[in-house]
């Protein structure tokens, strides 16, 4: 387990919505979703859902969320906001929740901004972890319902954690009207070990083999043995 430390000027301590932990923020359409549902294609079979896949419910709840920082309206095309959070003579901080990237700056990358500019979410949080460690921030998993894509980055926050990260992302739903709430998650935060991965690659040998084959055969004849023999152990 490793802290992430969150901090904000005192004077927007009572004014921002508050970073928090994705595993207590799950997405509403997860918790609504039945847990087995009848499959047409499979001639009506009972399947279960994405509520019984462990893996991908770990990704849901990993790390923290990054909240929008103000109501922002769109409409027209444009963003609106009516948020005037105090001036802060002794802070080098932006006024607003959103700013943008001009298209040129992702010229040559397939981002799909059509000539389009895109937004930039400003972060008033700071974050800082442990020597050694570094936080990747990406999209929120399985927001897919939001109208834009955060970009991935990865910020070494060790020895940056007194900066604010902001949180580039491309606009992808150019039809899209209506209002983002303040709080809604725009970024996935998640502490990482810093140092290169070292990868092997080679044949299976006996013993890795029958491991893999005897697992495979738990995970067919046993209902909930990846949840209950491997995903409990963690810290």
């Amino acid at each position: 387990m490793v802290e992430i430390r969150a901090r904000c000027h005192p004077a927007l301590a009572g004014i921002l919505p508050r970073p928090v932990p994705a595993a207590e923020a799950l997405p509403d359409w997860l918790r609504s979703m039945p847990s087995e549902i009848a499959a047409d294609s499979l001639g009506g079979a009972s399947v279960r859902t994405l509520k019984h896949c462990p893996p991908f419910l770990d990704a849901l709840g990993l790390g923290i969320l990054m909240p929008l920082a103000a109501d922002v309206t769109v409409a027209g095309g444009a963003l609106h906001w009516d948020w005037s959070p105090p001036v802060l003579p002794d802070a080098r901080l932006p006024r607003a929740p959103v700013g943008l990237h001009v298209p040129e700056q992702a010229a040559g990358a397939p981002l799909a901004l059509g000539g389009r500019v895109a937004v930039k979410f400003l972060n008033f949080w700071t974050l800082s972890v442990p020597e050694g460690w570094s936080i990747l921030f990406t999209h929120p998993a399985g927001r897919d319902d939001l109208p834009f894509r955060t970009l991935t980055g990865v910020v070494d926050c060790d020895s940056f954690g007194a900066g604010y990260v902001h949180f580039p992302a491309v606009w992808i739903d150019p039809a899209f009207e209506g209002r983002l709430a303040a709080g809604t998650p725009v970024a996935q935060a998640i502490a990482l070990p810093r140092g290169p991965a070292v990868l092997s690659v080679g044949a299976q040998d006996a013993a890795e083999l029958a491991a893999a084959t005897a697992l495979l055969d738990r995970l067919a004849g046993t209902r909930g043995v990846y949840r209950k023999g491997f995903r409990g152990r963690r810290g």
